[in-house]
Order: C-alpha cells, then structure tokens, then sequence
C-alpha cells in the first residue's frame, strides 16, 4: 500500500490471531519482528480546571453520549463547538472525568491537542503517530503513510475490549480528525473545535458564554482556591457584575481577570472592572502573562487564530459587521454592509456561524457576535482596513435602513385601496420588520448625525414616527426627532423641522407633558405658515387643539380644531378633516355641549368609513361612547364602546382596545349588567399590563373594584 503522504510501500501487516493482549502491546509480532519494550500511555486525561461553573446542562447532555447504555459504536461528539474561549476543552475534561469515575472507560483516555489554528497545527499522521506511540506500539512498526496508521490504530483499538475515550482537542477542520475515528466498538471519541464539523456523522453540542451568576461563581472559585479567604468577588457583587459584563460571559476572559485579582492582592474588583470599562483598552488589558510569552492567556491572541483562518470574503464581513450600530444585524443588512447579494451575504456569514465568530441571534435570519469579538473586529478595521471602505459600506448600511423604514412607514400609514412598495407584502409584515430592526433604526439616526450625514439623520426619524406611536415607543421616538430636527435646521430644511416639531408634540402629548406639546405644535404650525405648506399648517393646528384640551385650556381647543376643519375643508382632505371632527367633539363634550360633540363624532365615524379608515373609525366610535354616556345615553354607548373594541382588536392596537374595554365596562355596571362590566374591566387591566401601562391598569383595576362593590 501507498503512504498518502508519499512514504514508502508497506508489506505484510498485523499478524492474525491471539496477538493483542489487553493494553500491552510488547508482544506483539509485526511484520515478524518481535517489538522493543515501550510504555503504555493510556492515562493521558488531563486534571479538570478549577471553578469549573455554570455547564450543568451541558454537561449532562454529554456525559449521556459517553454512557455506554447510549449503545455500540464508536459516538463523536464534534459539536463540542464554539467561539474561542469559551471553555470546550475545559468541558471535555470535566465530562471525561465524570465518565472515568463512573467507570466506563476502564481501557484509558488518550489526549491530544491538534492546535488547529496555530501556525503549525497537528497533521492526521503525526496525531496517528501519537496515538499508536500511547498505545504502546514501537516506533520501528508505525508505517510512515497516514492510512496505513490509521489502519493500524483502528487495528490497535479494535484489540482492546475495554472501552477506550479518545478526545481530539481544538481541531480546525473535519480532515484532521476523521482518520482518529475508531471502527465499530465500545470506544467513544470527543472532539473540541471552534467550527462545526458537521461531516462527521456527530452528535453536535455548541457551548455558549456564562450567564452572570456562572461568571462571578468562576472568578469568585479560582480566587478561592488560590487563597481561600479571599473575599473581593463575594463582598462586592457589584464590581462582580461589572467584570462579568465587561468579560461578556467568557470563560478564558473571565480567567484572565481572575488571575489577574490573583497576582495582585491589593487590586479590588471595583478598579479592575474600571480598567476594563474602556473599550478600546479592554481586549490589550484581558491578558495575563505567565511568562510563556506570546502562548501567554489573552483574548485577542485567542480570536487572532480564529480569524486568521477566514478567507478573505469572511474576513472582510467579519471586519465589517461591527459597523451596525445596533445589538444584531439581519442578513439583508449584511449584504448591504457588504455591497453583496443577500444569497451571497448569507453564504458568508454561515462560514462565520461555522467558525463560531457570529451566531444566531433569535429570530430568523438574524446575527449577532460576542461584545469581545465586536471589538476585535472594530480593532481590525480600524488598524488595518480601507477607511474609504468603511465609509462606503456605513453609506449603504444607512440607505439600506432608510429604503426599507420608507416602505414600511408607507404600509403603516396606507388606507385600504391606496397604493403601497412592494417591499413588503401586508402590513403585517412591515410591522414586523419594524419591530425586529427598531434597535438598528434607532442607532442608525445617532450614527447618521455623527457621521455628518445629516440627510439621513433627518429623513429617517419621520419614517419611524408612526411606528414609534404605534408601539409607544415615546422615548426614543423624542430622541431620534430631536436629532432629525437638529440635522433639518443644519440643512436649512424647515418642512422637516416643521415634521419634527409636530410628530415630537404628538409623543409629548401622549406623555401627558401638555404644555411642551403645545409649544411645539404652535412652532411647527407656525413654520408651515410661514413656508406656505397649509396640510403641514392643519396638522399641526389639529395637534394643537388636542393638547390644548387635555391641558383644560377648552375654549383654545375649540377654536384650534374649528380653524383646523376649515383647513381640511379648503385643502380637500376628508381623511384629515374626519379627525379634526373627533378632536373637535371631544373638546365640544369637554364644556357640556353633548349633543354638537355628538354630531361632530358621527359626522367624524361616517368620513372615516366613506375613506377605509378602519382603525381611525376605532377611535372615533370610542370617543362617541364616551359623548353618549355622558349625555345620558348609555345602550347607545355600549354599542359604540363594543363596535370600537372590536375594531381595536383587528388592527392590533392592543393599548386602545383597553381602552375601550375599559369604558365599556363603566357604561355595562350603569345600565346594571354587572357581570359583563366585570369581564371587560379584567380584559383591559390584563391588556393594560400586557402594553405596561401601568397608569390606565390602575384605573381598570379601580373600576373594577367598584364595579364588584356594586354587586355585593
């Protein structure tokens, strides 16, 4: 037989028969030759790290694979996988330890690092080589060919009948350990790696990062075990956190600090955790010299021989990536970093899933790396990278994010029968879209303005406006108009200021911050006057009217609706105008005018059926409720309380359904139907708490105690 690597021919073979006895292989006959005496080393299991912490599961999941009630055949457990760091091989030993102590493998472990991704990693004939040397065959009878090694130590294990455990530690690739795998037996093969090697027919287990109590547990555990009464982790569980979050949950992160509190007794885990707080000091700080010079423990040097691995493409992503400024990054946003197709973009990034230097990140098609690893790649950019190419890749990013918000901004705000981006099919599924890049979009403005790109900082907060109100996302939706409004004044733009100014009212006016809300709708109508935009004006002025009612200042509230109908009317705009009509009954009830606040309602629901405005209709049905109830017309205003409700329901606005349900059930205990006002007081408060709006559960909880008194 011909030696893969090129040796010489092999005659002859292993001698049939009674020749491998047990684990001792000095006499055995090969090729005729009686062999030399060499030792035996089956007992190549190294000692379990200390503080071994937080992998019970994994552990369990296992040592089941090594139990030799699994059944026969020879299990590789290859998915022992993930970023480097996070404590495979420390896994592996601690499930082989277990195993040993349980007895099940009386026939020895056999050990070896492969160092995949060093320079000079172990090739499949020198880890052959390895093997048979531990199992006692002499060096004078190991063949020089890689397949005639990996006969003979499947030949050499298939004579031992007690079970064996071979742990291939930090391969690189599925060729370095295919040819260790024993034949059929009782032998069982772990294998550590930072790919998946999916091609080996193995059970496959990732290990992920620490939770923060597992963290704290391991730094506490190997400070503990270098002095036994040290205390610095356990007497200051906040400096704890802090260093658990700055190591991100590694394991060789975690060690690192802890080695570090070890070396310098004076050092309390409160200045540490400050030294790590800089970012782009932390990766230079999270290493620890042993004097082993550049083998010594540190991160960067660790995620330096994963990434040295990646072809130039998955390098390049890897590099990129960081530049999303949000928590995750989907694959169309990849490819747009990129300049790639998706199909492309996503093939790329399964190379880096595979390398375990990007993972899942929950929903679909969506990915995220470790915070360690985002600083390293940032690093790597910024040291070594195009910045021309940065900047071109954050110019596609932000118009990805901008394209797409424009879409579904136009899906969210759509009339039934108007026309609407392909992009998306329903409005369902732009919603959707909104709602898993909200954190993205929201980074994207800050980015934008701090980058100078002042266009997009001030174009792509109105697209998230509707949205934003939608979700009662009041907070960032200020934060991000604040930020467009700013970039519209740097450009001398005041239809977007004026945008700015009154979709800024609108959060503040939900916030019950009236006064603000109000001096930001006067700006804004004032600035549309000014530019002659009369829809932007009636806007405005309608919002206006709104926040002034709710601050009781009625009367201005009445005229400002009464001056926005007449700015609808004159503009043509039936869909605007039915909401004035609304604001304006609302503001009519306000001062006891019931039956004109009644007639605007109706007038209001009849526009926004005539225009398909279902959800519009919802809230106008609600408010007309509430003008019945109070004008002594209770029946009529169950049914507009109920009608309003349901219409809620349909379009998804769970807050408002609440709401509904919350005054139906008022006007139910009037008219004396006590149950059904208990029942829809307890569905609002529960959609009140599912919303967190914790004020208005209060206020369904309240009536529904009322409503329980009343009945006894």
């Amino acid at each position: 037989m011909t030696s893969a690597e090129g040796g010489n021919t092999v005659a002859g073979g292993i001698q049939q028969g009674p020749v491998l006895q047990g684990r001792d292989f000095r006499d055995v006959t090969f090729n005729t030759v009686q062999a030399a005496a060499v030792p035996v080393a089956l007992a190549q299991l190294p000692a379990p790290v200390t503080a071994f912490s937080g992998r019970e599961a994994e552990l369990e999941q296992m040592t089941a694979l090594l139990d030799p009630a699994a059944g026969p055949g020879a299990v590789v457990v290859s998915a022992v996988a993930g970023l480097a760091g996070v404590g495979k091989t420390a896994l592996a030993i601690q499930a082989a330890h277990q195993a040993r102590e349980a007895g099940w493998f009386p026939g020895g472990v056999l050990f070896l690092d492969l160092h995949g991704y060093d320079d000079k990693a172990v090739q499949p004939g020198q880890a052959l080589d390895a093997f048979l040397r531990a199992l006692g065959v002499p060096a004078e009878h190991i063949p020089p060919g890689t397949e005639e090694r990996a006969a003979l130590y499947r030949s050499a294990l298939a004579a031992i009948s007690d079970p064996v455990l071979v742990i291939a530690d930090n391969a690189s690739a599925e060729a370095q350990v295919r040819l260790l795998l024993p034949g059929p037996g009782p032998h069982r093969v772990l294998v550590t790696s930072r790919h998946t090697l999916a091609g080996l027919g193995a059970r496959l287990l990732d290990v992920s990062i620490l939770d923060d109590q597992a963290a704290t547990d391991l730094v506490d555990g190997v400070l503990r075990a270098a002095r036994p009464d040290d205390e610095r982790i356990a007497s200051d569980p906040e400096a704890a956190q802090r260093l658990a979050e700055a190591c991100g949950g590694l394991p060789l992160a975690l060690r690192i600090t802890a080695a570090l509190l070890a070396a310098d007794p004076t050092l309390t885990a409160a200045e540490l955790a400050d030294q790590l707080r800089d970012e782009i000091s932390r990766l230079q700080a999270l290493s620890y010299d042993d004097g082993g010079g550049t083998s010594a423990p540190s991160v960067a040097a660790a995620f330096d021989l994963s990434y040295r691995h990646l072809d130039s493409g998955a390098a390049r992503l890897f590099r990129l990536l960081p530049l999303n400024p949000g928590p995750d990054v989907s694959t169309a946003a990849a490819a747009a970093l990129a300049g790639e197709a998706v199909s492309q973009a996503r093939t790329v990034l399964g190379r880096l899933v595979q390398a375990h230097l990007v993972e899942p990140a929950g929903g679909k098609g969506r990915w995220r790396m470790h915070d360690l690893l985002r600083l390293y790649a940032s690093q790597l950019s910024g040291a070594g990278a195009d910045a021309h190419e940065q900047e071109r890749a954050r110019d596609r990013l932000l118009e990805y994010y901008l394209t797409e918000a424009d879409a579904a901004d136009k899906h969210m705000r759509a009339l039934p029968g108007m026309p609407v981006p392909e992009r998306f099919a329903h409005r369902d599924q732009a919603l959707a879209w909104l709602d898993s890049e909200r954190a993205n979009l929201i980074a994207a403005v800050t980015m934008a303005a701090g980058t100078g790109r002042d266009q997009i900082a001030m174009t792509l907060p109105p697209r998230l406006s509707e949205y934003l109100d939608w979700r009662r996302r009041f907070e960032d939706k200020i934060a991000v108009l604040a930020i467009g409004r700013n970039a519209a004044r740097s450009l001398g733009s005041e239809l977007y200021e004026a945008i700015a100014l009154t979709s800024t009212g609108i959060a503040l006016h939900e916030m019950g911050r009236f006064e603000e809300a109000i001096t930001a709708h006067r700006d804004a109508a004032a600035i549309s006057r000014r530019a002659g935009d009369r829809y932007r004006e009636g806007m405005a002025v309608t919002n206006l009217g709104a926040s002034l009612r709710r601050a009781g200042r009625f009367d201005e509230a009445i005229t400002a609706h009464q001056d926005a109908a007449a700015i609808s009317r004159e503009i043509g705009d039936r869909h605007r105008e039915g909401m004035v009509l609304t604001n304006l009954g609302i503001a009519l009830a306000e001062v006891g005018r019931l039956e004109e606040a009644i007639t605007a309602h109706r007038d209001a629901a009849a526009i926004s059926r005539e225009t398909g405005d279902r959800h519009g209709e919802g809230m106008v049905l609600n408010n007309l409720g509430v003008a019945l109830a109070e004008a002594g017309q209770p029946e009529e205003a169950v049914t507009a309380f109920r009608d309003a409700a349901a219409i809620f329901r349909i379009t998804g606005d769970r807050n408002r359904e609440g709401m509904a349900l919350d005054s139906l059930g008022a006007t139910l205990r009037q008219v004396g139907q006590f149950e059904e006002a208990i029942t829809a007081h307890q569905e609002a408060a529960a959609i009140f708490r599912e919303t967190g709006d914790r004020n208005r559960e209060g206020m369904a909880l309240e009536h529904l105690r009322l409503t329980r008194t009343r009945t006894g």
